[in-house]
């Protein structure tokens, strides 16, 4: 066992390695030889990069989305004369990439429910979880929460709000808490009169003010529903009920969120916009590591406070937040069909199937339509997921065969 220091090196497994929280974590990795060693990597459909990752990073194990992308990234390994890397598929291979052995630290980073069976099987082998996935929590939090506590596994969250309230928590106890506030950028329409929200097109709602993310996750941050999915997250790391998690739009973004103690005291996380810092915070935790490295981009500069606005969000403006509050009251079979009917209303919304509005009325319908059941396996959370955008793609292309939006 390689110590430095005293201190065991932290073996990383990423979910998710070729996307922007994965690739951000491994340039932390780079920065820290002494600290963390990269062992296995699920790689998705991005050949390229998961090839040049292989090459840097010699894991152990790498997976890919399809068989047929293993074979291609096996055939330009054995080429480059990389024969010790295993070339895995699939959501099985996904799984192994989580529980090899030597690995104890897990980021998940996949984006959707396709990171859901692999951080399950995580948690379950008693691996720490770096949580940077939404869906893992909005969609099975009761299972994978129930899984942490059975395997005494640690969920540390990777989302900035929720690192943010992790890290002020440490300053009381939780039966201290009085509520926890999230903040949001407010998007690109906060101040767009609603009355133009129909003209909204997929190039305006893909121009967030603050962060550079993929589509979906843009798009819910103009709808807010990317709020609204960290509320049930907050929920259930925090062991919150829904009216003791608050949203206050705050543009500036300078205060990741909040939490608000019953003595009155407010404690604040503020830094940079810069992912690279909770994914540090994480992966040290509950060490703080001094960031020698891009100390200069890493560094906040306090005449960034100079101008701070909080305002709330308007309900009208933002119906997605109201339906997550209620899904997040409803159980998780509302949570489940809130997370899917959205990503199938995003879709369609890029393709110009439904307007901006059309995300919200269709997630609405979806939810309505929805059973409540409680699912007791993460098979039982993938059907319902099936089931809920099976619904959501009926009631798109219903309107659209009626010649209207949905």
């Amino acid at each position: 066992m390689c110590i430095c220091e005293n201190r065991e090196v932290k073996k990383i497994a990423i979910l998710g390695s070729t996307g922007s929280i994965g690739q951000s974590t491994l340039s932390i990795c780079e920065s820290f030889p002494e600290r963390y060693e990269v062992v296995s990597l699920a790689a998705g459909r991005n050949l390229d990069v998961a090839y040049e990752q292989c090459v840097r990073w010699n894991p152990r194990v790498v997976s890919l989305a399809t068989e047929e992308l293993a074979g291609e990234l096996s055939k330009r390994l054995n080429v480059a004369g990389l024969n010790e890397t295993e070339v895995v598929h699939g959501s099985k291979g996904a799984v192994r990439v989580a529980t090899l052995h030597e690995v104890n630290f897990v980021v998940s980073a996949i984006v959707g429910v396709a990171g859901l069976e692999a951080t399950y099987a995580a948690v379950s082998a008693g691996k720490t979880i770096g949580l940077a996935n939404k869906e893992c929590l909005v969609t099975a939090g009761e299972l994978i929460l129930a899984a942490a506590q059975k395997h005494k596994v640690a969920l540390l969250p990777i989302d900035s709000e929720h690192n943010a309230v992790h890290q002020c928590l440490r300053g009381g106890r939780a039966s201290e808490v009085k509520q926890i506030w999230l903040t949001a950028s407010g998007g690109p329409f906060r101040n767009t009169p609603t009355e133009e929200f129909d003209a909204i097109t997929p190039a305006q709602a893909l121009k967030h003010p603050t962060w550079v993310m993929g589509q979906r996750i843009t798009i819910d941050s103009a709808t807010m529903m990317n709020k609204g999915f960290e509320i049930i997250e907050a929920c259930r790391l925090f062991s919150l009920p829904p009216d003791r998690i608050r949203v206050t739009i705050h543009p500036q973004s300078t205060m990741h969120s909040l939490v608000e103690f019953i003595d009155g005291s407010i404690l604040a996380q503020i830094s940079v916009t810069d992912m690279r810092l909770p994914i540090l915070y994480a992966l040290s935790y509950p060490e703080r590591v001094e960031v020698k490295y891009a100390a200069p981009a890493l560094t906040f500069d306090l005449a960034a406070l100079n101008q701070l606005d909080f305002m709330q969000p308007d309900p009208l403006r933002f119906p997605c937040l109201r339906l997550a509050y209620e899904a997040a009251e409803s159980g998780q079979a509302a949570c489940i069909a809130l997370n899917a009917a959205d990503e199938v209303a995003v879709a369609a919304f890029l393709q110009g199937a439904i307007p901006f509005r059309g995300i919200p009325r269709t997630i609405e319908k979806v939810l309505q339509a929805t059973p409540s059941t409680d699912p007791t396996s993460i098979q039982d959370v993938l059907a319902a997921d099936e089931a809920a955008r099976e619904c959501a793609r009926s009631m798109i292309a219903q309107h659209a065969a009626h010649g209207h939006h949905a």
